[in-house]
């Protein structure tokens, strides 16, 4: 599939749930990255009413451009569809951080997990916005993550960013999502951009946090799938000592993060 049949396919998909589920309006939050960047025109694409909405915690202000130029090219080419709105949560989150901060601390200085989870409640702020503009006008959050990130090495914040009513892009791979920006003519600057989460106000990237490179996870990915597959041992699988390195760590990263991929755990209690 092409990137154009793709982008076409995808948005006609959107666009057939919504109008299944009498669905009005689309609410995406942005963020300057590629992967918001590309759902936020596929549901422009859609001709249903687009809210975008960029929610800067204490951003570095080359995000936060990013994120403006976004709105913006999206403001150019689907003028009649996309509803633009900007609030800095950073008042809300600071508000937040002064009080249950000092019941989170364990020693003096904030240690790793402390900071992930701080890192984490400003996904989960900017989740709650969504649904309150997505309910307040009768919509529904649309999910920015792809099929590396969310469903492969579960790269995303449980209830934060991971939770949305429709996943667009959650069977195209990374590399996939830049394709279709490319088609879509989005900025030069979002499509070179390395890719980041955002929640961390050292600036650190996805590869930072992941130890491996989009390619490099797609690969990892594969040979995980076909490993898989090859329950009889049938397949001419033979991988180098990089690739085999390259499978093992993104199988533990795939394991530390697959309780957010896998259903709660319910305890059932069986009646005689």
């Amino acid at each position: 599939m092409t990137s154009k049949q793709r982008i076409k396919h995808i948005s006609k998909w959107i666009k057939t749930y919504a109008t299944k589920h009498k669905i009005s309006t689309l609410v995406v939050g942005i963020s300057g990255g590629i992967d918001s960047s590309v759902v936020s025109a596929l549901c422009a694409e859609t001709g249903l009413k687009t809210i975008v909405v960029q929610m800067p915690i204490r951003q570095a202000k080359n995000l936060d451009d990013r994120s403006s130029m976004q709105a913006g090219w999206l403001l150019e080419h689907y003028k009649d569809t996309v509803t633009h709105m900007s609030m800095d949560l950073t008042p809300v989150y600071a508000a937040f951080e002064k009080k249950v901060g000092p019941f989170c601390s364990v020693e003096q200085e904030p240690n790793e997990s402390e900071q992930l989870a701080f890192a984490n409640s400003r996904a989960r702020l900017r989740m709650m916005t969504l649904y309150q503009i997505a309910q307040s006008h009768g919509g529904i959050v649309v999910g920015t993550g792809n099929k590396v990130e969310d469903f492969g090495v579960g790269f995303y914040t449980k209830y934060g960013d991971g939770g949305v009513d429709i996943s667009p892009i959650g069977d195209c791979l990374k590399t996939e999502v830049w394709d279709m920006g490319r088609e879509f003519g989005l900025p030069q600057e979002i499509i070179d951009a390395a890719p980041t989460d955002g929640l961390w106000t050292d600036g650190r990237t996805d590869e930072d946090q992941l130890g491996m490179s989009y390619p490099e996870l797609e690969r990892a990915m594969a040979n995980d799938e076909l490993e898989r597959q090859d329950v009889y041992n049938t397949l001419p699988i033979e991988l180098g000592k990089e690739e085999r390195a390259q499978l093992k760590k993104y199988r533990a990263i795939r394991a530390r993060n697959l309780h957010k991929m896998l259903p709660i755990p319910v305890c059932e209690i069986k009646t005689q």
